[in-house]
Order: structure tokens, then sequence, then C-alpha cells
């Protein structure tokens, strides 16, 4: 059944759902990616779809920008429509100096300024990891592939224009942090709550400590690399 801001029906969604955070790249995914992929919903233009993906059933959402939104969605689509994994799909900025742009970064655990997994674990510190089964499949098919990835922390902040800018990377660059985004903490709390899995998957689109970052079209390229990564590794797990 519908819900505020999915309107999809029941059975609309695979178990397997893609989250990134732009809808037009959720559409991008479901018509390049995807056999038969049709549409599920479009409230406030945040689209989902759902198709396969070498014979096997995927959906692809779109989440927007930042941990309050993406909790929304992942919270519906698990708590209303049974869904069972959440990969977020997306980009980063690479903190660590031997992180370059275009390698992957796979967010083994996420820390954030954000207070939303402390509010949700009764005001004491949740340790937001991702699954060891999606992790596992998306590590073995890039090491398989020679696919440049890192696995580690992320840190998931509320600021896009970080208001302590160089301080703050310097912190987490110290700290082991490999790269910066803005949703991970939140989804993995969610999956938590609702025993679900949930990783996330990034392409380095800038890095941050040397200012560098990628072109409109060399992010395209990257981010179908990481795609079809992420596609071959849950649809044979």
């Amino acid at each position: 059944m519908p819900t505020p801001h999915i309107s999809a029906e029941p059975d609309d969604y695979a178990t397997t759902v893609l989250m990134p955070g732009d809808p037009l790249r959720a559409r991008y995914i479901a018509e390049s990616f995807l056999d038969g992929a049709r549409q599920v919903t479009d409230v406030r233009s945040m689209f989902g779809y759902t198709g396969s993906y070498r014979g096997v059933p995927v959906s692809v959402q779109g989440s927007g920008m930042g941990i309050p939104s993406i909790q929304i969605y992942a919270t519906e689509l698990a708590k209303v429509y049974g869904v069972e994994r959440i990969v977020r799909v997306g980009s980063c900025g690479a903190i660590q100096d031997d992180i370059d742009l275009r390698d992957v970064v796979i967010g083994l655990a996420a820390g954030t300024d954000s207070t939303v997994n402390r509010t949700r674990f009764g005001g004491r510190d949740f340790p937001a990891a991702a699954d060891w089964s999606l992790l596992r499949a998306v590590v073995d098919t890039a090491e398989q592939r020679s696919i440049t990835h890192h696995v580690g922390t992320v840190f998931s902040a509320d600021f896009f224009y970080e208001p302590e800018g160089s301080e703050t990377f310097a912190l987490l660059e110290r700290y082991g942090v490999l790269a910066v985004e803005m949703e991970a903490a939140g989804l993995y709390g969610v999956a938590a709550e609702y025993g679900i899995a949930a990783l996330t998957v990034a392409t380095v689109s800038d890095q941050i400590k040397r200012g560098e970052a990628l072109s409109a079209d060399e992010r395209e390229s990257s981010f179908d690399e990481m795609m079809t990564l992420v596609l071959d590794a849950v649809t044979a797990s």
C-alpha cells in the first residue's frame, strides 16, 4: 500500500534495492542496467523502478540528499514493502592520500555528526556498520576484477559545506576515515532498527586533500563501472 512518500503497490519492489541520492540517477540506472524496468513511484519526483539484472529482480529508488531523507525512504521500504537489502550507490570525497579519483570506497562502518543514531539508540553511541554478507560479495567481486577499492570507515556529514573545513578533515584523516559522504550512517541505523542488510558503495568523485575533482563525463563513466560491480555482486549473492 502507498506510504506518505512512496506510491508503489505492495509487491512492486524487489527484495534488493539500490539507492542513489539523485532521482534522475535512479532513472538512469533503471534505463541503462535493468531489463524490463518499470516506474513504481514518483511521489515528489523521487523516482523508483523495478526490473531485473541477469534474471534477478532488482529495484532502484532515489533517496534524496542527507541522512533525514534516506531514512524516510529506507524506513518505508523496510517496514511497508518488505525490502531486505539496501545498497546506497553514489559518490564521496576522499580524505586519505592513498585514495585517488575513480577509486571505489566500500563503507564498512560510518561515523557522523548527526544525532539520529544516538537518538535511535537511547542516547548511547550506536556502532553503525554494514552488513557483512553484502560487503564481502562486493569486495570479492572487486578483487576478481582488479578494481581499485578501499574498505573502511566513512563519515556521513550533515554539512555539505563543512563550516570548520580543513580542521574537520584533518581530524577525520587522523582517525583513519576514508571518505566523506552524507547518508551511510543513517542507512545503517535504519537497517539495524528493522533487521535488514545495508551497504554503502561510492565512487571517489573528489580528492579533498589534493583539491581534485572528476569532470561530469568522468563521473558518468566511473559511476557505470561501480554500478556494474554492485549489480554483479548483489545478484550473485
